[in-house]
């Protein structure tokens, strides 16, 4: 391995890369389009439980992705890389085409939700499996004191899979109007990523077998008991459960934060209109990228653990500050509003059911700064319809913003994804070096999925929860609060992850 050529690494990295690419594209997808989902799949009459709902059933891919290691990461040490995550491939890319094909909640009731919610846990499991066979794979190839650096380009294709989505989800509403879109035009992307699982399994089909795994096989020495020899040896489970602890489950949080959470909180708690959130994550995304190279790079160059540990550091002590900056960059309070071209609407509209008043008001500001409220008061006999004594209402605001706000929305979500490539670049191969070959597959999923999808899956959900929480509480500041998770995650996961772990930049194990 010393004097390994670095041909037909590159043929490596793209198969592997292309396919978990297409996977992230596959789970997050539904991320992506959460608040749209949320009208479609849950009951209509509670706004913000359904999208709560939808945050929650997004969450459970992530909950199911630790047994979707421990299953495929048992095939991956007994079978081999290349055959399990062709398997969990096909198994993700199924998934989510049907996602795309099930019927709405009108249509078919609460079928509809325990669908998704099954398609969900499906999606979860692949994707347990694949992350760990697809940089365990990557890692084999590459030679001794460079596997930083090339595992750091499995490290790009989470983030571009999520860059992918939401060019998807642009490119269709922009072909779309808005009514199509929202009808079933949503569907789309769902159904595009068939094509993709396609084009990548015909690509992994004419893959080798990594030439470590199929040097253990040849010799005898590959695992009967991956999972035996994994978490019922204490040596192994100390190092399992220090990854777990010490690594990847403050590099989960981190994660989440820097895209999902980030995303999530412009169009939910800034209510950034949704095409421009879209389009300025995905600049961000662009620009940062490239830093999972750099940082796997100086991985082995400097180390695995101070990068790491320092993207940690930064992340918790600079959160607070980078989402009220955030916040404040678009509050209408900061701005001057032009009175004179200030719109209200009252007209009454037929829904499926009855009649509803929909009152629209449309406000301009001197930034070129665009807020519209639509309260839908709903009709019963011609007057509104009596919920606790009060006139039930749903009130939806958007925000469409100007440009010098997008760019700086731009700027502070790079330097979340900044923190992200310091935490996630180095990962993969910090991993991969800390266990033996013949268990390496079993022994390096689990941690990464409980860190990333436990710890970091269940962020976007339990973050918005706190967010509500504190709004209706009357806290002025609850814009904030669902920062807590991550901070207190990362912080602790710091503490243990400096005390405990080595500055490795050279292979433990081969």
């Amino acid at each position: 391995m010393s004097n390994k050529s670095t041909k037909g690494i590159w043929k490596v990295i793209s198969a592997s890369s292309m396919g978990t690419m297409i996977e992230w594209y596959d789970f997050y997808i539904f991320g992506s389009l959460a608040v749209v989902i949320s009208t479609k799949f849950f009951p209509a009459d509670n706004p913000t439980a359904a999208f709560l709902a939808t945050l929650a059933t997004f969450a459970v891919g992530f909950v199911v992705r630790p047994f979707g290691a421990l299953f495929f990461g048992r095939l991956g040490d007994i079978i081999g890389r290349k055959y399990t995550f062709m398997v969990t491939l096909l198994l993700m890319g199924g998934a989510t085409f049907l996602i795309g094909c099930i019927p709405s909640y009108e249509t078919i009731g609460f079928i509809a939700p325990l669908l998704v919610l099954i398609l969900r846990m499906l999606q979860g499991l692949a994707l347990g499996g694949e992350y760990g066979g697809a940089a365990t794979y990557v890692a084999e190839h590459a030679p001794i004191g460079q596997r930083g650096y090339w595992t750091s380009w499995i490290q790009t294709t989470a983030t571009v899979g999520l860059f992918i989505s939401l060019m998807v989800i642009l490119a269709t509403r922009n072909v779309l109007t808005p009514e199509e879109f929202d009808a079933w035009g949503w569907r789309v992307p769902f159904w595009v990523s068939i094509v993709m699982v396609g084009i990548s399994y015909l690509i992994r089909k004419n893959m080798d077998e990594s030439p470590v795994f199929a040097k253990a096989k040849s010799e005898g020495k590959t695992s009967t008991n991956p999972l035996k020899e994994s978490f019922g040896n204490r040596y192994n489970l100390k190092f399992v459960l220090l990854a777990l602890f010490g690594a990847t489950m403050g590099q989960g949080v981190v994660w989440y934060t820097g895209q999902f959470y980030a995303m999530s909180f412009l169009k939910t708690v800034m209510t950034v209109e949704s095409s421009q959130v879209d389009k300025l994550l995905g600049i961000a995304l662009i620009l940062g990228t490239p830093f999972f190279i750099v940082f796997g790079w100086l991985s082995d160059k400097l180390g695995r653990k101070y990068i790491m540990m320092g993207g940690m550091l930064i992340a918790i002590l600079l959160y607070r500050p980078i989402y009220q900056a955030m916040f404040e960059t678009t509050n209408i309070k900061n701005k001057t509003e032009i009175v004179a071209q200030t719109v209200v609407l009252a007209e009454t509209k037929a829904n499926k059911q009855a009649l509803d008043s929909v009152y629209t008001t449309t406000k301009q500001f001197e930034d070129g700064t665009k807020w519209v409220e639509i309260k839908t008061v709903p009709l019963e006999n011609g007057v509104a319809k009596m919920v606790d004594g009060k006139p039930k209402s749903e009130i939806k605001t958007t925000l469409t913003i100007n440009n010098n706000d997008m760019w700086m929305l731009v700027f502070y979500i790079f330097v979340q994804v900044l923190f992200v490539t310091m935490v996630y670049g180095p990962i993969a191969a910090f991993l991969v070096e800390m266990f033996p070959v013949k268990i390496r597959y079993t022994s390096m999923s689990l941690p990464y999925h409980v860190g990333n999808g436990i710890f970091g899956g269940l962020l976007p959900a339990i973050s918005t929860y706190l967010v509500t929480n504190a709004k209706e509480a009357g806290d002025v500041s609850y814009y904030l609060e669902g920062l807590w998770y991550p901070i207190i995650i990362a912080s602790v996961c710091f503490l243990i992850g400096m005390i405990y772990l080595d500055n490795s930049k050279t292979n433990k194990h081969v």
